[in-house]
């Protein structure tokens, strides 16, 4: 058998299968390999475990709930995004959506009824391919990654919070540069993932992206409806970007932009308690709603 033949084989057969599962409306399982290559990773620097830490699930002890896996973007020595006041303190991206992601597990539980995990719950550095591969060991049901963006000190004027789903084709140069500089966190704070095949990664988006991108869009919807009149949005808030963490193929996942540290209002927002529980309570309230819908439609089904 040629090279080319057995390349055919081990590309094809697994698209066909998948594409028959999706046709039918079921959840599409990555292959067992893909999931063994995304977790067996050689990290540089020297301070990071190459083993993938699966965090602990808290809410009802029962399976058939649904689960949410929250991500904070960045940490450790990432801090992401950075803005200062006209005193000089200094805020960073990193300790504003631990916050504001610890704010939304405690809704999500205080509520009931909904399974919640943390990428990270304190300020550590987390390998960007390990944040969408907790959600898959998981099995979660639905992925947030929460982030908050810079104007640059100079440009106070930029302001409002936005939500992106994966789209190889960016919805407009701003989204396309927000990838960019998201997707190079981990190159430029030291974590340099060894031996990825973007070979097989464009593989899997592909096999089961049409599925999990439309619950994306669905559940990304919900969040303009529900923060409407409550939270400030910047223009056209819905944006799509090839964003590495939103490449988890099985998992419905977005990317929830808060807002801008280099914006006095959104600081204002985003580092009070009242600001916090605001954005939980949209945030929580779209999760509940999307979830409703969802199992409305599995019973329609049926």
């Amino acid at each position: 058998m040629s090279y080319r033949t057995l390349l055919l084989i081990l590309v094809l057969v697994p698209a066909v299968v998948l594409g028959a599962a999706a046709a039918l409306g079921q959840r599409i399982p990555v292959p067992q390999w893909g999931r063994d290559y995304v977790v067996r990773v050689e990290l540089g620097g020297g301070e990071e475990s190459a083993t993938l830490e699966l965090p602990k699930v808290e809410g009802p002890d029962d399976p058939s709930r649904p689960l949410v896996v929250i991500d904070a973007g960045h940490g450790g020595r990432d801090p992401g995004a950075i803005g200062t006041d006209a005193d000089g303190k200094r805020f960073e991206e990193k300790r504003i959506t631990l916050a504001l992601a610890l704010a939304l597990r405690d809704e999500l539980l205080k509520q009931g009824g909904i399974r919640v995990a943390l990428t990270r719950a304190d300020d550590r550095i987390l390998p960007l391919p390990h944040r969408p591969e907790i959600a898959r060991q998981l099995d979660a049901d639905l992925f947030i990654s929460i982030h908050a963006d810079s104007a640059g000190e100079a440009n106070d004027a930029v302001s409002g919070a936005s939500i992106y789903t994966l789209s190889d084709a960016a919805s407009s140069e701003a989204a396309a540069r927000f990838a960019a500089r998201e997707n190079d966190a981990d190159r430029l704070n030291g974590i340099t993932i060894e031996g990825e095949s973007k070979a097989v990664s464009a593989i899997l988006v592909e096999l089961s992206q049409q599925r999990t991108q439309e619950d994306a869009l669905a559940f990304a919807g919900l969040v303009l409806r529900e923060g409407d009149k409550r939270l400030a949005f910047v223009p056209q808030p819905r944006r799509a970007a090839a964003l590495a963490v939103l490449r988890a193929p099985d998992v419905p996942s977005v990317l929830f932009e808060s807002g801008f540290v280099t914006n006095g209002t959104d600081r204002a927002r985003l580092t009070t308690p009242e600001g916090r529980a605001e954005y939980a309570g949209v945030l929580a309230r779209a999760i509940r709603v999307y979830f409703a819908r969802r199992s409305e439609n599995s019973a329609g089904g049926e």
